[in-house]
């Protein structure tokens, strides 16, 4: 089964690969991880041969859709994942009535990636977690 990108209500999928990529690989602390968003967000779950390698987490606010939580687990970065989970969160935000942009927190090592999908840095870099970011945003 070739890779495959979906909404999903497996929460859990979600945080397990957040909890490997955020806290036990990027050293943020769990605080900063776990939040209440969870409920209100739809989530994006990538599957490669139906194993979780991926996820983003997609929030509103107003007519902006925010993504944020994107992982995608270290042994399968590079291989275009990243670019379709952004890819199909954008698609998601783009069929929603009203919401005319899309917004992000790049880590600034990722900010080239994101340039290449469109998004353009606004705004001063910050810190997020003890991690260096930048605030980026694509309009629809």
């Amino acid at each position: 089964m070739p890779l495959t990108i979906a909404r999903t209500d497996d929460i859990d999928a979600c945080r397990r690969l957040r909890r490997i990529v955020f806290i036990h690989e990027q050293g943020v602390s769990e605080a900063d991880e776990i939040d209440d968003l969870d409920d209100q967000a739809i989530h994006l779950l990538a599957t490669d041969d139906g194993m979780p390698v991926g996820s983003a987490r997609l929030l509103t606010i107003g007519v902006t859709g925010k993504i944020g939580r994107v992982c995608v687990l270290k042994s399968l970065r590079g291989k275009g994942i990243g670019t379709e989970l952004i890819k199909a969160a954008v698609d998601v935000f783009r069929s929603m009535p009203g919401i005319t942009r899309v917004k992000l927190g790049s880590q600034t090592h990722a900010v080239g990636f994101y340039e290449r999908l469109g998004f353009s840095v606004i705004g001063p870099q910050y810190e997020d977690a003890g991690i260096l970011h930048r605030e980026m945003v694509i309009t629809l």
